[in-house]
């Protein structure tokens, strides 16, 4: 079961604002009534831990806070094409292993990736600009962060962690 609920986002788009189900297996839609989906709410799917796999649409452009915080089981996720704004804590505590950044994110907000105990590799679009500070605290097992030479990286971004980049 997949149990979504909408909120107005404006312009006659939607956020996801609330998720009640129990699959491990989640998809997104893409349209609700007949406006598109561009914003994920925060705190989505914060704790559901039977959560293994996610796919946005390509239609959202906006992801919250917290939305995976504690899903330990998550090992994949689809990010959208479209994908402008990233949160802090968006994936925080989450199992994620790999992730591939789409072009058109600008940058990495604080702590968005921290203490994910199971991210291993991080691949950035080309239209990454900054990685702030502690994006990556506490990713004992981070190995790969590539990116172009143009991406600024704050000092503390890896915080326990010093990377070949």
């Amino acid at each position: 079961m997949q149990d979504f609920i909408f909120s107005p986002a404006g312009d006659g788009t939607f956020c996801v604002s609330g998720y009640t189900g129990d699959e491990a297996e989640v998809v997104i839609p893409e349209t609700y009534g007949s406006g598109i989906i561009t914003v994920l709410g925060d705190k989505l799917f914060s704790g559901h831990k039977e959560i293994t796999s996610v796919r946005i649409p390509d239609t959202v452009t906006n992801m919250g806070e917290f939305i995976f915080d504690g899903c330990e089981n998550l090992r994949h996720i689809e990010l959208p094409s479209e994908l402008e704004c990233l949160w802090g804590y968006t994936f925080v505590r989450s199992g994620i292993e790999e992730i591939t950044l789409p072009d058109k994110l600008v940058t990495l907000p604080p702590f968005a990736f921290k203490d994910c105990k199971s991210l291993r590799k991080v691949v950035c679009g080309k239209g990454l600009k900054k990685v702030y500070s502690w994006v990556f605290a506490g990713c004992d097992s981070l190995e790969e962060f590539i990116r172009s030479d143009s991406v600024e990286v704050s000092e503390k971004a890896f915080e326990t962690k010093e990377l070949n980049t």
